[in-house]
Formats: C-alpha cells, structure tokens, sequence
C-alpha cells in the first residue's frame, strides 16, 4: 500500500443527496466542494464519490453513457478540478467510482452495436442467441427476470445485462475493451484522483452461455457461480492496474466484491498479485432473522446482528488477511440499508450507534463512513412499492399481500430493509427548507428521523461529536497499523485486543439490550467509557450497548 492508504478514514457521499448549490433538488460537486470545512471537521481523510459521470440515471448514475464529462445536473469539469484542488489543498484524497463490468445502453458503443451488428463495436457487448425459442440460458439478473434482453436493433439476438436491461455488460475478453476501459481510467488518473473505487469487477469474466442452471427449470435464476470470480478476473484486473500504477504508484485502488469469501479478499489483494490494495466484501456484515416467515422471500424481511456470526467472521477475514491487506470495515453503503435502520436498538438507538461504531471502526483496517451515518440518519418511509422502482420488491409485495400482510406491513418491511431509502438528502439543519439540503424539493423524500448537524454540533453528547473523538482514536497509529485479536467471550459482548509494541488495548462493546456480566481483565486504565459499567470482584458489568476503551498496563 501506498504511504497514505493505511492511515485512511474514507467517507462515502452519494453526490445527488449531499448539498444542493443550485436548487434543484439535486445534490452536486459544488455543494460538496462547500461541505470541505465539515469533512475535515470531522477528521475524514478521504471522500469517495459514487459515479458522476454522463449518464441517463436508471440506476443512479451506475449506468454510464459518457465516462469523459461530468453529469450537467451534477456540475462540470471545472467543478470537478476545483474539487480534486480544494481537496488536496486541505490534505486529502478523492476516490472516484469507476464502472467496469457495463455501461448504458446509451452509450455510444452501444448505440453503435446495436446500429452497425458487423461492426467494430459488436464485439464490445456480449450476445447469444435464442435457445428452443427462449432465452440463451436460464441466468438470472440482480435486478430480476433474466439477464437476457432482445437486441432493439434488427438482429434476433439477446444481450447480456447482469443489472438493469439498460445496462449491458461489456465484454472483457476483447482486448479492444479492455484497453478503452484502460484510457478512461488513465484520464482520471491524469485530472488528479488519488483512487478508483472498482465498481462489481468480480463479474468482469462469464461463464459459457451455454452452461444452464442445472435445476431443472427454463425460470432465470440468480447464478454467481456462471458470473463471479471466474478464472479471467485476477488476470485482467492485474493488467488493469499494473499499468495505472505505471502512471501513479500510490494510487489507491478498491474493489467492490460483494459475494467475495475470506480467500478470495487476500487473493485480490494480495501485493504479489498486483491488483487491489482493499476489498469491500458484503459478507463482512453477519445478520439473522429473528422469526423468518418461510412464505416470504428472505431478501426483505427485517433482520438483526448476528453478534456470535459477526465474530467469527471478522476474526477469519483478520486471520486471512494478515500480513496482506487490511480489512474494509463498514456499516453501511448505498447498497443496503443504513445502519440506524438496520442495527440500531429501538430502546436504546443513540447508545447503540456509538457503541457500533466503536465495535467496527477500532478494528485493524480501513473505515468507510457513510455519508450521514455520523448523525444517525436512517432510512427513508417511502409510500408505495412503485417509489423503490425495483422489480423484486413488487414481487415481494405481491406476495407479502398475499399472505395477509397489511400494506403497511410490508412498507415498513420494505423501508426498514432496502437500499433506496438509504440514499436520502443529507440533514445539515432542520430549521431550515429541507434540512439545509436544498430550497427545492430533493430528487427523493420521504418521512425520516429527524437528526441534523446544527442540532448535534451543539451537543457534547451527540452522535456527531462522539464521531469526532472516536476517529481521532483510530488515526492513533496503535489503531491504524496495531495488530489485532478478537477474544472468545460470552454471547453478545464483542471484545478485541490491539496491540503495537509494548502498547496494548482492549476494547470491549455489550452489543445487546440486556446487562452482561464478564470476568475482568487486570491491570488495565480505563481511557473511554460510556454506559451503564459496575465494577464487581472479579467481574465487570456491561449495561445495555456500554463499551469501554482500556489500555493494558505492562505488569
């Protein structure tokens, strides 16, 4: 890793919802370019953007028509250069969102494929043709139904879409592909982005088309193991890399690998292979569904911490990574739920929002902080399953309704559990129109927590400020390059030891609702505690979501 990677504190702003410098409705590149002293503030090091490029907006910018300008209703070139400045200026880094496994079906190249099937921009999509009247194969999309589409020129053909059918995937194994990906990559690498946020490059490699799902059924269904870390993915992402680096050696490159298991985030990452310096895994999050309603699709239905699931996890990811990469820890993105949403305790909220993220960020590896988390926003109260434009929620509706769940049921289900409500407009003060985010009406509103930064940067006590105190912890170089190793204790309490030359802490989170009574460990000076704690003979008493920062003392 390059000499600033690892002492990162990255925060994720989703650029439509952060500030609004226009009015009209849209977040933008100026607005947060205005929101530098609040970052900085708050001891971020380095922002990362989710896409700004061109794009028709059927999946928030994710679809990409042009990768060399900035979205008008996000700001221009101009604006983005002053941002890379201001930011360097001030001693930090931007990360940019950068798609490579597909574009928008309005991009030119696709345009032209569609327009020209013997041309050269052909070969840059990939196709197949119908099987036994039907579709090439029985994969299925992310995004639901098959990820085959007819071609909307004049051929009979399908095209692969992974995602949206408005989104087809490139074909890497052209080399043409691969070395325009390269030029665009290269183009921001030259404006002056410090690194590249690789957006779903395990899916950059598929199977062959004519491999069914072998389940008996022509109905697509989702199938990774046809379109997920296949064999080609290291080999291209290596020379992908290897030659921006050749550009800029501390260019900070990370992957997004949301199905990626404990070996295959130290085999991207790993130094000798030349490809990540990180890895962003969705299996990092361990959840559970208390009472599973088995007529239900899982997908939607609420879930909770799976403390004993969580530990197990991260200590395997610290085992596997050791010595090669360290871990992406987060709680949330823009892909999920938000973590008030998701894990927060309804009797205790405030208290269980500081005592996760200090379970998390204090662990060995790189925090990403999602924009908002830091003042406990939560999900969004969307009205209708239309709103989430998503098709697997009309069918989870459909048969949620079906089942007897009242609407409101199943929108609270929905709310509480998908990732658009998650990608709300920032609350910078809720005396003003529309938390301060913008006097026109954001692009996406609904009912929500009212939380807001003026409110909380008055009080001591706040989520915001224990942000503050809590990053300056973990910028400490015993938290930024220590060791690590989480202990095995009793359900419900999540403990782990930081270690960096003779210094030594332990840092010990109840993340339950009840009391925990565990054995104490001597010899240590409490440096931060919060919650209800009683010292006993021999034991400690955690109260609901307490958590103590203890340095160990040499004996």
């Amino acid at each position: 890793m390059g000499s600033w990677h690892t002492n990162q504190v990255i925060y994720q702003i989703y650029p439509k919802s952060f500030q609004d410098s226009n009015n009209d409705g849209i977040g933008d590149l100026k607005g947060i370019i205005e929101r530098i002293p609040y970052l900085k503030s708050l001891g971020i090091t380095t922002i990362w953007l989710n896409p700004i490029y061109v794009s028709p907006q059927v999946d928030n910018g994710y679809d990409v028509s042009n990768y060399y300008t900035i979205d008008d209703k996000l700001g221009s070139m101009a604006d983005m250069e002053v941002l890379i400045q201001r930011l360097h200026e001030q001693g930090m880094y931007l990360i940019m969102d950068f798609v490579m496994n597909h574009t928008s079906d309005q991009h030119p190249w696709f345009k032209d494929a569609v327009q020209n099937p013997k041309g050269l921009y052909r070969d840059y999509y990939l196709w197949a043709n119908s099987k036994d009247g039907g579709y090439p194969n029985n994969w299925g999309s992310f995004f639901g139904g098959s990820v085959w589409s007819r071609d909307p020129g004049k051929t009979k053909q399908y095209y692969f879409h992974l995602f949206d059918s408005h989104m087809p995937d490139l074909n890497w194994n052209n080399p043409e592909v691969r070395n325009s990906m390269l030029e665009i990559a290269k183009y921001w690498v030259n404006k002056g982005i410090d690194g590249l946020r690789l957006d779903a490059f395990i899916h950059i490699d598929k199977a062959y088309f004519d491999q069914n799902v072998p389940n008996g059924s022509d109905e697509p269904v989702v199938a990774e193991e046809f379109y997920a870390h296949l064999p080609k993915v290291q080999p291209y992402l290596k020379q992908f890399c290897s030659q921006l680096r050749a550009i800029k050696p501390d260019l900070f490159i990370i992957g997004e690998a949301a199905s990626a298991s404990p070996e295959l985030l130290a085999e991207y990452s790993r130094p000798t292979n030349g490809e990540c310096d990180a890895v962003i895994t969705f299996r990092s999050l361990v959840d559970k569904i208390p009472q599973p309603d088995s007529e239900l699709p899982l997908t939607y239905q609420p879930k909770q911490l799976d403390v004993e699931g969580m530990k197990q996890q991260l200590a395997t990811i610290e085992a596997k990574l050791a010595g090669i990469s360290l871990p992406v820890l987060y709680w949330s993105n823009h892909d999920m739920a938000r973590l008030a949403s998701r894990y927060a305790s309804k009797c205790y909220r405030l208290q269980s929002l500081k005592c996760l993220a200090t379970m998390l960020y204090l662990q060995r590896g790189i925090p990403i902080i999602y924009y908002g988390e830091e003042i406990g926003m939560d999900n969004l109260k969307l009205d209708q399953p239309i709103d989430f434009n998503d098709l697997t929620v009309t069918d989870f509706y459909g048969k949620a309704m079906q089942q007897g769940y009242t609407h409101s049921e199943v929108m609270q289900m929905l709310n509480q559990t998908h990732k658009i409500p998650a990608r709300g407009s920032m609350r910078w003060n809720q005396q003003q129109n529309n938390a301060g985010f913008s006097e026109h009406t954001p692009w996406l509103s609904g009912k929500t927590h009212l939380v807001d930064v003026a409110t909380e940067e008055d009080d001591a006590d706040s989520l915001l400020n224990f942000y503050r105190s809590l990053i300056k912890i973990k910028r400490t170089e015993l938290f930024t390059s220590g060791t690590e190793i989480i202990k095995n204790t009793p359900q419900g309490i999540y403990q782990f030891v930081r270690r960096l030359g003779k210094s030594a802490v332990v840092v010990t989170c109840n993340l339950t609702d009840q009391s925990i009574e565990i054995p104490m460990i001597k010899n240590t000076s409490t440096r931060f505690a919060e919650g209800k704690i009683r010292m006993l003979e021999d034991t400690v008493s955690y109260g609901p979501w307490a958590f103590t920062i203890k340095d160990i003392l040499e004996d």
